[in-house]
């Protein structure tokens, strides 16, 4: 139970109705789970306005309500109204102030960018879990609390602001010292994680993605410079070792100068391309079953790391983590240590082996840019044709969905277009735009790709073109174990699909 005075005294320029005694027992944004004396926020959303629920509310006990609209004339007596400019904003503050500010009591590191997020994330959170900090996070992936670990089944990378503030109070009370936060662009322009006090920003990169949510890729971008803008070097917690206050940036990308006006912490880069990098890799040597390179800090010290991680885009991820884990005064050779022992992410560049003579690789590659990278790791570990398939999520960023099917044209032998997750979109409407893209790069429908509606289809059109020493890269679904078609979702695992599929062919 928290005082309701002291939630609605966090909230700006606030405008109340009713008396503000008494204690609030719950924060909630769903009218379904509010509780006799919960706090209810009124959020407008693209659906449905929860103005409109406000009535249900009342009626299910919520002693007070937060809104942007005038308060209901017929109150009841006994209940609060506060009315604010931005209910998101009010709710990711009442969040945080009804679950004590946890991360006021721990050290937070947030990883943004289009691609490489989870796997920065979960590097890091292994740099500090092998230095000895008792770790949490929060992932795309999975949730960890101390040694307790649990898949997201979410399907949202960054949790609503009361679901994110109350892992966060759990991680605090089970003497989580540190968490790392996956931190998406929505997360941060919705206020999902408003009334996180981060000590660590960290961005991979940025690339064409989410405009369906930001509108234009200045908006994405901006929001994207919130996280890095949420570090504030002056900011101190009770905490038995100390704290580096960082932005950490990839030198190599366009974001960089973009992002630089707003850090107002010290900015720590970490690079491959560029030398000047505070954190710097050479002699990379990429192989199929890992990767070796040399890393120089800015106490000039080298390391030499090996991981079984693969690609380049991978060894970019293992310096994003080195840059905070060396801010924060670990030593090089003992994250080398770590780094060497640390496997991918769960549908990550995730081989399925099912006796098949050709490979299949499973990954989360949903834009134009993870697509092409990932394309361009696998091309020369493969000794034959290298086919794709991958479609692009309906009711999502439509103006990507040319750019995929160029991108695969160009670095792909062959290609089936295929669901993703069309939701309430005509699936077919949807690879006919990716095809589009592919046409304009010159491949040929029939020839070159095919469109398959259905997604277990489309993988086994192509398994069924797959020859020995072929390539068959199964993209955007990744780790996700559902499909959306229409409003329902699906049971879905592209790595079982995968090996069921080819367990029947070779049965057959």
């Amino acid at each position: 139970m928290v005082a309701l005075a002291s939630i609605l005294g966090e909230l700006p320029g606030a405008v109340t109705q009713g008396a503000l005694a008494g204690d609030v027992d719950g924060v909630t944004y769903r009218s379904a789970e509010v509780t006799p004396g919960a706090l209810f926020v009124a959020i407008p959303g693209k659906w449905r306005d929860g103005h409109d629920f406000i009535p249900e509310a009342l009626a299910r006990g919520a002693v007070a309500i937060i809104g942007e609209r005038p308060a209901p004339v017929d109150l009841p007596d006994g209940r609060v109204y506060a009315r604010v400019a931005d209910a998101r904003l009010a709710l990711g503050l009442a969040a945080a102030a009804y679950c004590g500010h946890p991360t006021r009591r721990i050290m937070v590191v947030g990883v943004t960018g289009t691609d490489g997020k989870t796997t920065t994330t979960n590097l890091v959170e292994a740099l500090l879990a092998g230095a000895g900090r008792r770790t949490g996070m929060m992932s795309t992936v999975d949730f960890k609390i101390g040694e307790r670990r649990w898949d997201n089944a979410s399907r949202f990378t960054t949790l609503e602001a009361p679901e994110v503030q109350t892992l966060l109070a759990d991680m605090a009370n089970a003497g989580v010292e540190c968490a790392v936060v996956e931190t998406t662009s929505s997360g941060l322009a919705l206020h999902r994680v408003t009334g996180v006090d981060y000590d660590v920003a960290v961005v991979t990169n940025i690339t064409h993605e989410h405009l369906e949510v930001h509108g234009t890729l200045e908006n994405y971008r901006r929001a994207k410079a919130m996280l890095v803008e949420a570090v504030d070097p002056k900011g101190e917690k009770p905490l038995d070792f100390p704290v580096a206050r960082v932005c950490v940036l990839n030198a190599d990308d366009s974001s960089y100068e973009y992002l630089r006006p707003y850090c107002r912490a010290p900015i720590v880069t970490y690079g491959i391309e560029n030398p000047a990098a505070d954190v710097c890799a050479s002699d990379l040597d990429l192989r199929a079953d890992g990767s070796r390179f040399t890393v120089r800090f800015p106490d000039d010290a080298i390391v030499e790391i090996r991981t079984p991680l693969v690609a380049r885009f991978n060894v970019a991820n293992c310096l994003a983590a080195l840059a905070v884990g060396h801010a924060q005064g670990l030593d090089g050779h003992a994250m080398a240590q770590t780094l060497a022992a640390a496997h991918g992410v769960r549908g990550r560049m995730e081989r399925v082996d099912a006796g098949q003579p050709f490979t299949v690789v499973v990954d989360y590659a949903h834009t134009a840019d993870s697509l092409e990278k990932v394309l361009g790791v696998l091309r020369p570990l493969t000794t034959g044709r290298l086919i794709a398939v991958f479609g692009s999520a309906g009711d999502r960023d439509r103006t990507k969905r040319p750019l995929m099917g160029e991108v695969a044209a160009r670095l792909a032998d062959f290609a089936v277009i295929t669901d993703e997750d069309p939701r309430e979109e005509d699936a077919a409407a949807i690879l006919r735009e990716i095809a589009v893209g592919a046409e304009r790069a010159g491949a040929r429908g029939g020839t070159d790709f095919i469109e398959v509606v259905d997604r277990r289809a489309g993988i086994a059109a192509a398994f069924a073109r797959a020859k020995p020493g072929d390539t068959v890269l199964l993209a955007g679904k990744g780790h996700e174990q559902n499909i959306i078609i229409g409003k329902e979702k699906v049971p879905w695992d592209d790595q079982r699909v995968a090996r069921e599929l080819l367990g029947a062919s070779a049965a057959s």
